[in-house]
């Protein structure tokens, strides 16, 4: 498929007001509760914290076996509430997929929470201050429709439905100073997704 060769990873980026070390895994709470996780997967999920940078090895890494139980991450991160750390829960959510045909299985996503003092949380641009929580949504091509294949329409809008079902979700628990959905490449989704839609 064309589409695979242009994806480019996805991310949903949170800055919040009055965010600091007391405030932060509260907030981090709030999103992994909302997460719609996938029930059944093929690998457990992991949290990985980590200090200071990403350079240094990780002060943990723990598995947690389906179904995934927020609380029991958010206790296990609350063991090493500093503000340097940063907090990362690998772990899976429900995507139409193609593979010989679309399919609803498990991908992968990433959920991170950054303390103030984390000093290695990569930056959208110079101009843009570092994100409190971040979600790395996988490739944007699950999301958008794929030219060269019609039904694809009805799969990625059910995806982008679940997203967009998602920051709403967010939206009401967080106190959001700021949001953003971005790509890696610095490409505007918004301006992505209207392209692919007239090219259908």
């Amino acid at each position: 498929m064309m589409m695979e060769a242009m994806a480019d990873p996805l991310y949903l980026s949170y800055w919040l007001r009055n965010f600091s070390a007391l405030s932060m895994l509260r907030s981090y709470g709030k999103m992994l509760t909302a997460f719609p996780y996938s029930p059944q997967n093929p690998a457990h999920s992991l949290l990985r914290i980590e200090a200071v940078s990403t350079s240094e090895p990780p002060l943990l890494e723990r598995p947690f076996a389906d179904p995934l139980d927020p609380q029991a991450v958010l206790q296990c991160a609350n063991e090493f509430q500093h503000p340097d750390c940063a907090y990362v829960l690998e772990t899976w959510w429900g995507l139409w997929q193609f593979r010989k045909d679309w399919e609803l299985r498990p991908a992968r996503v990433t959920l991170s929470c950054y303390g103030p003092e984390f000093s290695d949380i990569p930056l959208l641009s110079s101009n843009t201050p570092p994100e409190h929580l971040r979600i790395d949504c996988g490739l944007d091509s699950s999301f958008l429709p794929w030219p060269d294949d019609p039904a694809s329409a009805y799969y990625t809008r059910s995806n982008l439905r679940g997203l967009l079902r998602l920051v709403h979700q967010l939206d009401e628990v967080l106190s959001v100073e700021q949001r953003l959905l971005w790509s890696e490449s610095g490409e505007s989704f918004a301006g992505k997704l209207a392209d692919a839609i007239k090219n259908l």
